[in-house]
């Protein structure tokens, strides 16, 4: 091993570029749907040892000094991303004759600028990188400050964050609920990079220690969070019919199309076969709520309101129906404006809540930068029937009973922050979706976990419907009932409790992987000094 650690830490040029990219891309085999955590133990002790031989050249100066570092970063990152995120091209493809020329951009642009923070991050833990354990710390503070940033930075696209790698069972899962995803960086880091430690003179037990110090704590707490936060048995219960019409993305807003998609829609709606519920509960006959997909109307209900009408009659008193639609605003003399929303509709037909998608899609549901792109010839991916506005508050829509659901739209299930701050206001999590943009790739399964870990993180039960999947209900556990596969043509009746469990995380968000930064840095410094010492000795 140490002949292996020596090699890799020696290599230059091409051949050190190529063997961070490897390393990266076998990094991204820990995310779903592969999910073998184990990847990690491979990845990121050659990206120390890499690490250790991004030497400066004597006349740079303080920052230049960290270039080596970043390279090697950026080429680590590149590799995990390219690997974890290729599917992207799928998007692109569904309108084949005008966004074909794009592919590359999308496929290697998006990882190559996402590389960026990877390549950040390893030159921030350069300046702290010495000898020993100490580096490990330095790497794992790094990288969890980073991917804080990436979460925010220009609107923000925190897809594939690094503590996925271990969120690979539920026992894994109940770590988010402590310190968020953001906060598993560092757990992730430290574990996987410890082994980098056995083939030096200092820090060879703490090689083997440290990995099974996390990996156990992670394990312990997520075997022993269900008995300590146990859900009540007597928890008030929602029922609910999570309708999964799996409609092509060709045919979305086909005007041929229309008429066959509502009709679909308004058949799994009216169903009269329940389907299975959670396990431990007995199958719900009489669903309370309904939800469809995102954009799941294939039309304005301003250009058919008689659609209100007929899903009115579809409902039975007292049901209501939650559908993804894109919702008009202004008209006649004022500017119109087109929102990304969820509705609420009752059994007589009317719209009784409304909310609007905060996060848009860049380049898919708006146009960065439009009056500089648009005279180019580019133009957003997703047809819509105008240009789609960004809503301005997290809106909970209040269902018949009073209870409180908190909508997250597509990809808004993706940001931990904003989430925990929306879900203070709600008894329930929604996330609707299409997913049909990605076909049968990684793509669905990454969206479906992400929105596992907000119902885990907040202590909120969540429920998800996608196009054409996944769509299940996820307890405060992240434990996944009711699902429906990728691509079926169903729907699934499932019950709800509507119980808030109370995590770290939901109580003080940030601060917690913040929390985890300042400790793993201190720990750099404690570590740094002993080995100083110690090689005093020699």
């Amino acid at each position: 091993m140490e002949k292996l650690a020596g090699t890799i830490t020696l290599l230059t040029g091409w051949r050190r570029a190529l063997v961070a990219f490897l390393a990266g891309a076998v990094l991204a085999l820990a995310l779903a749907p592969v999910d073998v955590f184990a990847a990690g133990f491979l990845a990121f002790p050659v990206l120390v040892w890499l690490l250790d031989g991004a030497v400066p050249s004597p006349s740079a100066g303080f920052l230049s000094a960290r270039l080596p570092a970043f390279r090697t970063g950026w080429m680590f990152g590149f590799g995990y991303f390219l690997a974890g995120f290729w599917w992207i091209g799928a998007a692109i493809l569904v309108d084949a004759a005008n966004f074909a020329w794009a592919l590359p951009l999308a496929v290697l642009g998006l990882p190559a600028v996402l590389a960026v923070f990877f390549g950040l991050a390893c030159g921030l833990a350069h300046f702290g990188w010495h000898d020993g354990p100490a580096r490990i710390f330095a790497l794992a503070a790094a990288f969890t400050g980073v991917e804080m940033v990436r979460a925010v930075v220009l609107t923000g696209f925190p897809w594939n964050a690094l503590g996925y790698t271990l969120a690979n069972n539920p026992v894994f899962l109940q770590t988010a609920a402590l310190i968020g995803v953001d906060g598993m960086a560092a757990t992730a880091v430290l574990a996987f990079a410890a082994p980098a430690l056995l083939t030096g003179r200092h820090g060879r037990s703490l090689g083997l220690a440290l990995p099974v110090l996390v990996i156990g704590a992670m394990a312990a707490w997520g075997l022993a969070r269900p008995s300590v936060q146990p859900l009540a048995t007597d928890a008030q219960t929602l029922t609910v019919r999570l309708v999964q019409p799996s409609i092509d993305q060709s045919q979305k807003w086909d005007d041929a199309a229309k008429d066959a998609i509502f009709a679909t829609l308004m058949r799994l709606t009216a169903d009269a076969a329940p389907m299975a519920g959670p396990a431990g509960d007995a199958a719900p006959s009489r669903p309370d709520v309904v939800i469809w997909p995102e954009t799941a109307l294939p039309f304005l209900l301003e250009e058919r309101p008689q659609a209100l009408a007929m899903i009115g009659e579809a409902l039975e008193d007292g049901q209501t129906l939650l559908t993804g639609a894109v919702r008009v605003e202004g008209g006649t003399g004022t500017e119109v404006r087109f929102y990304n929303a969820l509705l609420a509709i009752d059994d007589e037909g009317a719209v009784t809540g409304a909310a609007d998608k905060l996060h848009l899609v860049p380049f898919g549901e708006y146009l960065p930068l439009r009056e500089w792109l648009e005279p180019l010839g580019l133009r957003e991916i997703a047809v819509t029937p105008g240009v789609f506005s960004a809503g301005v508050n997290a809106t909970p829509i209040t269902l018949a009973g009073g209870t409180m659901i908190m909508p997250l739209i597509c990809y808004e299930a993706i940001f931990p922050a904003a989430v925990r701050q929306a879900a203070q206001k709600a008894d329930l999590l929604v996330n609707v979706t299409n997913d049909a943009w990605y076909g049968a790739t990684p793509g669905p399964y990454q969206h479906f976990r992400q929105a596992q870990l907000r119902a885990v993180e907040n202590g909120l039960p969540l429920l998800r419907v996608g196009n054409n999947g996944l769509s299940a209900v996820v307890d405060p556990y992240g434990r996944v009932a009711g699902g429906l596969a990728l691509n079926a043509v169903a729907h699934s009746d499932v019950q709800v409790r509507l119980q808030r469990i109370t995590t770290p995380y939901s109580q003080f968000g940030q601060w917690m992987p913040l929390g985890l930064v300042v400790l793993t840095m201190l720990l750099h410094s404690v570590l740094a000094w002993i080995t100083h010492r110690a090689m005093r000795r020699y």
